[in-house]
């Protein structure tokens, strides 16, 4: 009898041996794949432009140089660019952490008026969109047209990020409230003291989407601001990557001296597309691991139907 459990112990644990192995190769090759792409653009941001143009670059960067990043980051207005893509990004997920989280927080109290009728009528609006044309007659009829406004006031209340916070609250213990209610606290006092600090890790994940959102908008620069002190970042690197692309295009349909000279100097459209994409993404790379703790959980408890 000693030596069957023995045995059945020993092929236990090989099998939970083969088990591990099995999900510790399948994590790395999925990490693998996620990981190198963002490994690719950057061995070619960094190798020679003639090299990366040709799609001789894959895995060792080839003719190391840093020009590309210097030559970008000399463009004209980057700074003012950047700017304003941190502030919008900055104050943009603040105001949509506080909207959406306070009304959230309302349509889970009783009291409300018509509380059903106005949280179908915010999730009906998640799924309906009038189209480009009414957006735009709107935001120019309100005052948004070429304002840095138009970045930010738009994304105060988020119908998801709504049903995400209001779907968490859910989960927190009415006593809780009930204790600060007594004592007289009403309820931005019950919000503010009770609700948010508990809400670290749905905030956390609002965070996240809401700031990726906010430094990858596009269209809002391109539809509606003419200022170029207003222009993001990323409009300004599309303005830059359409301006390589023209004198390219030029370069080689013309048969001048100079300009098959300047060629050799300029960078390539597709050294500029691989330094603009990783100078883009990087920031966002920055902030996930500061919140990825809190963002699973998030996600988790979030997903659980109130």
């Amino acid at each position: 009898m000693k030596s069957l459990k023995g045995k059945e112990k020993s092929d236990k644990k090989s099998d939970d041996i083969i088990f591990k192995i099995l999900v510790m190769t399948l994590f790395t090759i999925f990490t693998l794949v996620c990981v190198f792409p963002f490994y690719y653009i950057f061995i070619n941001t960094i190798s020679d432009n003639k090299l990366a143009s040709a799609g001789d670059i894959l895995f060792v960067p080839k003719g190391i140089h840093f020009r590309n990043y210097l030559e970008v980051f000399k463009l004209r207005g980057i700074g003012q660019a950047a700017f304003i893509s941190v502030t919008r990004t900055v104050i943009g997920t603040l105001l949509t952490l506080i909207g959406s989280s306070f009304l959230g927080y309302v349509f889970c109290k009783p009291e409300f008026w018509k509380r059903k009728f106005w949280y179908r009528f915010v999730v009906i609006a998640m799924y309906f969109n009038a189209g480009l044309i009414p957006w735009f007659v709107t935001m120019k009829a309100i005052g948004l047209y070429d304002n840095y406004l138009a970045y930010i006031l738009p994304t105060v209340v988020v119908p998801f990020y709504v049903i995400l916070f209001k779907t968490f609250i859910e989960q927190i213990p009415a006593s809780l409230e009930e204790s600060v209610q007594i004592d007289g606290g009403g309820y931005a006092v019950r919000y503010f003291r009770i609700i948010l600090p508990l809400s670290t890790p749905i905030l956390a994940t609002i965070a996240v989407f809401s700031s990726a959102g906010q430094w990858n908008s596009f269209l809002d620069t391109l539809y509606l601001i003419q200022s170029q002190e207003l222009f993001t970042l990323q409009y300004v690197m599309y303005q830059y990557l359409n301006e390589v692309n023209a004198l390219a295009m030029a370069m080689r349909s013309s048969q001048s001296m100079n300009l098959s000279l300047a060629a050799n100097r300029l960078l390539t459209p597709t050294s500029v597309r691989m330094t603009i994409s990783f100078v883009v993404v990087l920031p966002i790379l920055f902030v996930y691991p500061f919140l990825q703790r809190y963002f699973v959980k998030g996600i988790m408890i979030g997903a659980i139907k109130g």
